[in-house]
């Protein structure tokens, strides 16, 4: 491996293809001599190191190539398995490139071009249609995205147009132009959304009309400007307002406790802001004030403090159901596409993200030190009647940090966190709340909320009057505030006395009170980013500085991060010469992490969770720690060297035939004919159909006549209590059935004739004359039990119990 190049051109798509490395562990000391190794032989023969490009940004891209939803049969052909690839983006001070890495491991470059700074770009997924939307590009798809200094009118401000091109054909086939600059791009199979400062405008994904815009967003000074999160429907911004009649219920919890270090951070925080005060009066008395203007700042610190404006305040719409036009959150307002409205920080936030299912909300602050985890429970009436409960509060630390960026597992049990330090913190969670432990995180699979123990044993009905008891919210940590009203992120719960008559006689509703117990988390993991080379290369051959792309990351020490989960890839790093078993990846409890810096490195890291080592006894409750190794790398970044690899592109190409999967399989989901098909393709017209002859009503309402089963039953049956007790009636002329807590009699006799209904008390009957002969009683009939229903059909089994239950009778 050390004389062989990892770096070949591709047949498919003629850039170029970097095999994994096998990546070993390093400490900062290491890394440091490996570096003045490195820098020092070179600084006295005068030979340059390898030109690198400068990383501005990075980013992992959701697409039609990683959509498994929508083009699983495309996945089953070119990789092994259902794995999609990872999908990296890298943004460069002079252009950007596309890269592809499947299961196979092996990095193959699907799009490079030199034409300026790029500030964001996002590669369009094909959007869903029916009979009555059509999409107006798709023999143009895919689409990308791209927001460059200089648009394609020429004559517009540096960022301030979106220009969509065809990777098919290579044309811009739409420019979207603003007045304001673009600081970020979001997309799905719905909408297109332009991110501008204080300001988010939508455009419908099949024809880029303006569909809605958001004009009350809270300014946030970094890295993002405007953060918004965007799922597969909801849209999520930060709100400047707090209005009380949308307000959901729940938000975020109290969390102001402190340790000694917190503490002593504060306190010397507070005595420089009052040193600098004190000089900035005393320079005003001698009228030397220093270069800086620091009249603007004092007048811009009385205007934030004038300012109406609340931060913190976070609000999700839906994309399908909000009116077109101006989505403005206010009094005067209705809430139709509005689905929760709530405090999530007292500062403003900085960064927020959705898991894959759309259901859980992470938020961070500009302080960094706690990130939020909210669980959206929507209401169809209002966002007022919505609950959001706050599961986690995930600790990072006492220092202040940047989050850039925040991603899930797929199966939504570990959150990774990436700040501009370069480091990514790894937390484990539950999708449901609960504390992390053996039995949630050491299976493969995603376990229950409560086991078969805990349910059986009615731990969860005593769990919840201890709830009610202390007020709603149970929190296991010292100082946390113990119910909603608390905490000072809460207003006046808008709630009315029919209402909680309503809760009181309704507690197993998740939107209604007591609201579920908040969990403060710590990380079990912290990977940072080693000092390499990368750090002193600049690209030359330039007489002026790079431009600046973002104005966030233009400070020295902030470093570009971004994580995704993925199984793994390092087999053919480790093993070269062997071929990949297809339960390789499977291997591990937990999926591989990867991460990119922006020193253009791809690590693989394995993640292994394992039980506390200092608990005296493991048992299902029992803490977590977790021990992470580098696994393999792959060198991505570009040198001046490389070719660009632009558009058009072959038939052969994976963007392409990864669109045209998904657009084939969009047709035949709307039942429309794809282009190149001999006719219409209709559901009714499959194998498993009963009849083909379905008017088209029908066949649109097909879903609605599905049976699904939703949960699964409880552990313990009703009829298994110790209150019932079971009989066996031999079967005679007339058989009379009977209740020591009823006083209504039926016979039925052998000519099948109903008799009519005799009333007596039961002290009058003479019991023995019943044949009823409690001999031994036959075994339960359970849903698929072997016995034959030839020797039930004879047996009459009564079910008697008490008087607070009724008669049941099964034959």
């Amino acid at each position: 491996m050390a004389t062989e190049s990892p770096r070949r051109p591709s047949r498919c798509t003629g850039g170029v293809v970097v095999r994994p490395q096998a990546a070993t562990e390093q400490s900062y000391m290491e890394s440091v001599v490996n570096f003045l190794q490195d820098v020092v032989p070179q600084a006295y023969s005068g030979t340059p190191p390898e030109e690198k490009e400068k990383i501005v940004w990075v980013r992992f891209e959701n697409a039609d190539l990683n959509d498994t939803s929508r083009n699983m049969e495309f996945h089953e052909i070119h990789s092994t398995g259902n794995e999609p690839p990872l999908l990296l983006m890298i943004g460069y001070s002079d252009g950007m490139q596309v890269w592809s890495i499947p299961i196979s491991g092996e990095a193959q470059e699907l799009f490079s071009v030199r034409h300026g700074p790029v500030r964001a770009a996002r590669i369009l997924p094909a959007p869903q249609i029916s009979a009555q939307k059509c999409d107006n590009f798709a023999e143009k798809r895919p689409l990308l995205g791209v927001c460059k200094s200089i648009g394609s009118s020429g004559t517009s401000p540096p960022y301030c147009c979106v220009d969509l091109y065809s990777l098919r054909t290579g044309e811009m086939v739409k420019s979207i132009q603003f007045k304001t600059p673009i600081y970020d791009l979001h997309c799905n199979k719905r909408i297109l959304v332009v991110v501008l400062q204080e300001k988010i405008a939508a455009f419908d994904s099949c024809t880029f009309t303006k569909k809605f815009f958001v004009t009350s967003c809270y300014p946030c000074p970094g890295p993002n400007m405007n953060p918004i999160a965007l799922g597969s429907r909801w849209l999520a911004y930060a709100e400047n307002k707090l209005i009380r009649c949308h307000q959901s219920r729940g938000g975020a919890c109290g969390d102001n406790i402190q340790s000694y270090t917190a503490t002593v951070i504060s306190a010397a925080k507070t005595i420089k802001t009052g040193l600098t005060m004190v000089g900035k009066v005393v320079t005003q008395l001698t009228g030397t004030l220093p270069s800086g203007a620091t009249e603007e700042e004092i007048l811009a610190h009385s205007n934030l403090r004038r300012s109406p404006l609340v931060p913190g305040i976070v609000t999700i719409i839906d994309t399908e159901t909000v009116a077109e036009g101006q989505v403005l959150v206010s009094e005067d307002s209705d809430s139709d596409g509005i689905v929760a409205h709530f405090p999530a920080h007292e500062k403003p936030i900085c960064c927020m993200a959705f898991n894959p299912s759309g259901m859980l909300l992470v938020t961070t602050d500009t302080l960094g030190h706690d990130f939020h985890v909210f669980q959206i429970l929507t209401h169809p009436w209002s966002s007022s009647q919505s609950a959001v409960h706050h599961l986690y509060t995930l600790h990072r630390g006492e220092t202040e940090a940047k989050v850039q960026d925040i991603s899930f597992s797929h199966d939504c049990r570990w959150v990774v966190v990436s700040t501009l330090r370069g480091t990514s913190h790894v937390f484990p969670i539950n999708p449901y709340g609960g504390q992390p432990c053996v039995r949630t995180h050491m299976s493969p699979r995603v376990v229950n909320r409560m086991s078969r123990f805990q349910k059986s044993a009615g731990l969860e009905e005593i769990e919840q009057e201890l709830t009610s008891k202390q007020g709603g919210r149970c929190s296991p940590v010292p100082g946390l505030s113990s119910s909603p009203s608390g905490s000072p992120l809460h207003g006046k719960l808008n709630s009315q006395d029919t209402y909680n008559n309503f809760t009181n006689n309704n507690p197993g509703n998740p939107r209604l009170l007591p609201l579920p117990s908040l969990t403060v988390v710590l990380p079990l993991a912290q990977i940072k980013q080693p000092m390499t080379l990368g750090t002193i290369t600049k690209r030359t051959g330039k007489s002026k500085p790079a431009p600046q792309i973002s104005p966030s990351k233009s400070v020295g020490g902030e470093f570009c991060v971004a994580a995704v989960f993925g199984a793994s890839r390092s087999w053919f790093a480790n093993n070269s010469g062997l071929k990949r078993e297809k339960d390789q990846s499977k291997q591990f409890v937990v999926e591989s992490l990867y991460i990119i810096s922006c020193y253009g490195s791809l690590v693989e890291h394995v993640l292994e969770p394992r039980p506390l080592s200092t608990a005296p006894k493991i048992s299902d409750d029992t803490p977590l720690e977790m021990v992470t190794c580098p696994r393999a790398s792959w060198t991505l970044v570009r040198t001046p060297q490389w070719n660009e690899l632009q558009p058009p592109f072959n038939a052969n190409h994976p963007l392409l035939l990864a669109a045209d999967a998904v657009q084939y399989y969009q047709y035949l989901l709307a039942g429309l004919v794809p282009p190149g098909s001999p006719g219409p393709i209709t559901r009714h017209e499959s194998y498993d159909s009963l009849a083909s002859d379905h008017s088209g009503q029908e066949d649109e309402e097909w879903l609605s006549q599905v049976e699904i089963v939703t949960h699964t039953g409880p552990h313990r049956r009703l009829w298994m209590g110790p209150q019932f007790q079971f009989k066996t009636i031999h079967p005679s002329g007339q058989t009379t059935v009977i209740s020591s807590s009823s006083s209504v009699l039926q016979s039925h006799g052998p000519s099948d004739t109903p008799q009519p209904l005799l009333d007596f008390d039961t002290d009058d009957l003479d019991l023995n004359s019943l044949r009823i002969q409690p001999v031994r009683s036959e075994p339960v009939s359970m849903p698929g039990s072997p016995r034959p229903a030839a020797d039930r059909r004879g047996v009459s089994t009564v079910i008697d119990a008490t008087s607070e239950w009724p008669l049941a009778q099964t034959t």
